[in-house]
């Protein structure tokens, strides 16, 4: 038997942090929560959070018998926790991911403490033991995946258990982060998927919706989602509010007990392969050239000789080019060359792409397995111009070059997360390694993007 909630974990909601009387209707949903997991009594709660360690391909499952933390860093070190880990589960958990070849274990945690996206539930919902989970940037269907391991576990050891996902939605909703219309659609959508029971719907949304409305919460409901996988599932929205720029979104999923149905794993799997599919359709030449080459690369360890029938202006034109990888939305790699350096831009997104499979320094190479899940952009930079001053750039339209000395630091334009001039220097700085006390000249540049 198994109950699964979504709560939001907003510090200012615990006593103390705040005064007790922030968030009304957050807090009223919680209190229903903690009533109804009072009355069931369970053996373990399984915490899924978004702010312990997190990994951008390995599900982190914290390790050892116990842990504690306080909110220490918003100002009540006297508001203290202390957990027994249910650490029998978390090694069932952590099996049944290997025997599924999901990447998921107990390694690398240096700070054991509680996060606030445990610490804020537990304010709410004591219970005897729990097992905390950290999201992964692996796929939807990964997330999904990984929750199915968590059944398996929690019914191989007849466990009573609740599963919490900790999550805030957008963080877009006019606050201190700002204003976007993606958050608007992304809430409005999470909440709506919820309100009519449709869990297939959530593994429909476009992973560049989320990723602009800077929600921290949708992973999460994917993991507990998948911990459902076969269940007859009734959800519920208890309540959503947004009073600071956050959404805040509190919900309740409910098994009927002996209803069991089709799993949804291949229908999620094959919604991921659709969308693939539709972007590999819409390839111009470009972005072709740039994936066959990088997939001929990473099996192969070659090259692949030029294509028949590109476009003259490939073959005729010279200009620097930067290869853009994303994997499930997430940047995969990206290296280019800020003016032209082969015979012609075909050969330039040859040999760039080349290098950002397999040479930027941020990432390990790209391996043969991950090729399904990777999409690609090609930028084609024109001239860089000189420019006096911040005044005359403009995010959307113009990269950035920040020169000081011998430090370089580039930045395309048009990038998701990047709002603001002030967001794009920085970037570009840090890349660089230009401080900023350092004096340093600006160029400015336009690029043609094919994704």
């Amino acid at each position: 038997m198994i109950k699964a909630y979504l709560v939001p974990h907003p510090p200012l909601i615990v006593k103390g942090v705040g005064d007790g009387t922030e968030i009304p209707k957050t807090r009223a949903a919680y209190e229903k929560i903690k009533n109804e997991i009072l009355e069931y009594n369970p053996d373990t709660t399984i915490i899924i959070t978004p702010h312990n360690i997190l990994y951008a391909d390995y599900f982190h499952i914290s390790p050892g018998e116990r842990a504690g933390g306080s909110f220490a860093q918003f100002r009540c070190p006297q508001i203290k926790f202390e957990v027994e880990y249910d650490f029998e589960l978390a090694e069932k958990i952590a099996g049944f991911a290997e025997q599924d070849k999901i990447p998921a274990g107990f390694s690398g945690e240096r700070d054991k403490s509680l996060d606030h996206g445990t610490m804020v539930p537990l304010y709410f919902m004591q219970s005897k033991r729990i097992v905390r989970i950290s999201l992964s940037g692996l796929s939807f269907a990964e997330q999904y995946r990984f929750g199915i391991c968590i059944r398996r576990a929690i019914d191989n050891l007849g466990r009573k258990a609740v599963i919490i996902a900790s999550g805030d939605m957008s963080h877009k909703l006019g606050g201190s982060y700002g204003f976007s219309d993606f958050g608007v659609q992304h809430d409005n959508y999470v909440r709506e998927c919820i309100e009519q029971s449709d869990i297939l719907g959530l593994f429909a949304i476009d992973p560049i919706i989320a990723e602009n409305a800077a929600e921290c919460g949708l992973r999460s409901i994917m993991i507990m989602c998948g911990a459902l996988d076969g269940l007859k599932v009734n959800s519920e929205v208890l309540n959503y509010e947004a009073p600071y720029g956050v959404g805040y979104l509190t919900a309740k999923f409910t098994v009927e007990d002996g209803i069991k149905c089709e799993s949804l794993l291949p229908l999620i799997i094959s919604e991921k392969q659709s969308k693939i599919k539709k972007i590999r359709d819409s390839e111009d030449e470009f972005v072709k050239l740039a994936r066959i080459n990088i997939e001929n690369f990473t099996r192969t360890g070659k090259k692949i000789n030029l294509p028949e029938n590109l476009p003259k202006g490939m073959l005729e034109n010279k200009a620097g080019v930067f290869v853009s990888i994303k994997k499930n939305g997430n940047l995969r790699g990206c290296i280019g060359t800020i003016s032209p350096t082969a015979e012609n831009i075909a050969f330039e997104i040859i040999q760039n792409g080349v290098s950002a499979c397999s040479r930027d320094p941020r990432f390990d190479p790209v391996t043969p397995d991950e090729l399904a899940d990777l999409t690609y952009s090609v930028d084609i930079l024109f001239p860089p111009e000189q420019i006096k001053d911040k005044s005359q750039l403009d995010i959307k339209k113009y990269g950035v070059i920040i020169t000081s000395g011998y430090k370089r630091g580039l930045l395309l334009p048009n990038l998701d997360g990047v709002d603001t001039i002030e967001e794009q220097l920085s970037i570009a700085m840090q890349k660089g390694g230009i401080k900023s006390n350092e004096k340093y000249s600006l160029e400015r540049f336009e690029v043609v993007r094919h994704q």
